[in-house]
This record gives C-alpha cells, sequence and structure tokens, in this order.
C-alpha cells in the first residue's frame, strides 16, 4: 500500500502542477491578446477551472501577478543567446536594438495591462524593476568597453538613459503615443541608443 499511496500523491501533485500552470498561461495569454485587465471568472474559464479551484492555487492577486511575471520573463528572454561582446560598438547596437524590439513587441499585451496596475501593485511593480534589472544587466555586459572608459556620475549617467531609452515605457510612448508602427518606432529607438553612444564618446564643449 505504501507504493500506492506515493503514486496517488504524484498523481494529484502532478494534477495540481497542470492546473496552476494552465491558470497561469490563461491568465498571461488573455493579457496578450489584448485583455488588459481580466476578470478571475475569464481566467478560470480559460483555464478550464472553477473561480473556486483558481483561489485554491493562488492566496490574491499578488501571487497570480508574480506567477505571471515568471512566464513573462520566460517569454521575452526566450530566443536569448550570447552577447556579441566582441563585435565593433555599430554592430553591438544594431544587434540589441533589434533584440529589444522583439522583445518588448513579444510581450506588448502584459506590459500594456501591467501599466494599468502598476500604481496599485506592490508585486507588480516588483516584476517591473526585475525587467529592468535585466535590462540593466545586458547593457552593462554588452557595453562594457565603453561604460569602463567612464568614471562616477557620467557612467551611472549613460547606463540610466540606456535603460530609460529601451524600457517598455519609452516603447509605449512610441507605439501607443505617438501612434508609430513597430518600424518606425524601432528606428527611433536605434537613433537614441546610438545617440546616447554619440554624446558619451564627445568632450564637453565641443561641437562632437
Amino acid at each position: 500500500m505504501g507504493p500506492e499511496r506515493t503514486g496517488d500523491t504524484d498523481g494529484r501533485t502532478r494534477r495540481r502542477l497542470r492546473t496552476r500552470q494552465a491558470i497561469i498561461d490563461a491568465h498571461v495569454d488573455l493579457m496578450l491578446e489584448g485583455d488588459l485587465r481580466p476578470t478571475v471568472d475569464r481566467i478560470a474559464q480559460r483555464a478550464g477551472v472553477s473561480r473556486r479551484a483558481l483561489w485554491t492555487h493562488f492566496a490574491d492577486r499578488e501571487e497570480l501577478f508574480a506567477a505571471a511575471g515568471e512566464k513573462t520573463l520566460g517569454l521575452q528572454y526566450a530566443d536569448a543567446g550570447p552577447l556579441p561582446v566582441g563585435a565593433a560598438l555599430d554592430e553591438r547596437i544594431d544587434w540589441f536594438c533589434r533584440r529589444r524590439v522583439r522583445m518588448l513587441e513579444s510581450i506588448a499585451g502584459v506590459a500594456r495591462a501591467a501599466q494599468l496596475w502598476l500604481p496599485f501593485s506592490a508585486q507588480v511593480r516588483r516584476n517591473r524593476a526585475r525587467h529592468n534589472d535585466r535590462l540593466r544587466d545586458e547593457i552593462e555586459r554588452l557595453f562594457a568597453p565603453e561604460l569602463d572608459r567612464l568614471a562616477g556620475p557620467d557612467r551611472t549617467e549613460l547606463v540610466r538613459a540606456l535603460v530609460l531609452a529601451t524600457s517598455w515605457p519609452a516603447w509605449m510612448g512610441g507605439r501607443d503615443d505617438l501612434g508609430l508602427d513597430v518600424p518606425d518606432a524601432a528606428a527611433v529607438l536605434h537613433r537614441t541608443v546610438s545617440a546616447l553612444f554619440t554624446a558619451a564618446r564627445t568632450p564637453p564643449g565641443t561641437d562632437g
């Protein structure tokens, strides 16, 4: 009976994990499809579970947001490969900007939904901070030669400017506020990143 009980327990655990993942997938998929504030009923219906079952897997919305944040990071970095750290600066800028555009568009629905919840949810703010930390780390590694030539406030400001220029709020400003299509928004992002490095290479008081 011992092995049978173990088998029953393992089966229940697998079913529980499948149900939990179905809820997470349903939540994220609805947002990616443009449902920026999916209700618990819509999430449960998409996942094929009851409302009550949903709340047996997640204590509250914050826990659901945390799980959705993990899945979103996975989606955004699904095609992550090695950084071309040895390439020329122009090539690294091109590579970085193309990758950022793919990443930002891949999670656009979730990011728009997160923007609505940002003032009200500590977990959504933590999710956004994780995305920014990941972006900052990538910038630090990819552009290490240029950043290492700077020091103090100049280095800090350049990193912050690059994070800000290539984060979701800036992308949303182009896509949603200005109504730019992806190629035009991508051109703006590339021009901004290139200009930041040009400014960093230009000594103060010169015309470049």
